[in-house]
């Protein structure tokens, strides 16, 4: 059996979080356009290089009561981009 069809991207995520999905890629769009204007939605790894600092900058902000960034993006969508780039760059790492 093809190993791909073992893993359940829609029903084991997708269908899980919705809501938080669209949060985060929401969040990705708001930071392309900050970061990226005019440009196609694209991740410019050369500008997004301090993964896990970011991450718990934007959890302790959190925690400290602010849900929303001074962009009006949540923080804990921050952090989950923040993660899920992280968790990619160390996959990709090692597949090398």
């Amino acid at each position: 059996m093809n190993t791909r069809k073992l893993i359940p991207i829609y029903s084991g995520v997708l269908q899980y979080f919705p809501d938080a999905i669209q949060e985060v890629a929401k969040t990705s769009w708001e930071g392309n356009n900050q970061h990226n204007p005019g440009q196609p939605l694209h991740w410019d790894r050369a500008k997004s290089t301090d993964q896990l600092d970011a991450l718990v900058r934007h959890l302790t902000d959190h925690a400290s009561g602010d849900v929303f960034d001074t962009d009006g993006q949540r923080h804990l969508a921050k952090v989950a981009w923040r993660a899920l780039a992280q968790l990619q760059l160390d996959i990709e790492s090692e597949k090398k």
